[in-house]
């Protein structure tokens, strides 16, 4: 699909799960579509986005385009400040 955002529906972060809404917000505000992966379903699945990310302890929501790593919430809200979305996630 291209944009790819690994989250979780399963946590007790109040933190991870407002980061997570305001990731989707963006994206939909922007009108990117993106495919949703779901961290909870199976620890392979959880390795995967880290091992992919290249951070052993990277915690959702985690962005990438197709298997490239574009980024965490921070540097997200980085480009959205620099209204540099596009090339964050490498659309441009």
């Amino acid at each position: 699909m291209g944009i790819r955002l690994y989250y979780t529906t399963v946590t007790a972060s109040r933190t991870v799960k407002s980061q997570q809404a305001e990731v989707m917000r963006i994206l939909e505000s922007k009108s990117i579509q993106y495919e949703l992966i779901d961290i909870s379903v199976g620890r392979e699945v959880c390795d995967e986005m880290r091992s992919k990310a290249g951070n052993p302890t990277a915690v959702p929501p985690q962005l990438f385009n197709e298997d490239q790593y574009c980024g965490d919430y921070d540097m997200l809200s980085e480009a959205v400040e620099a209204d540099a979305v596009d090339q964050f996630l490498k659309l441009a």
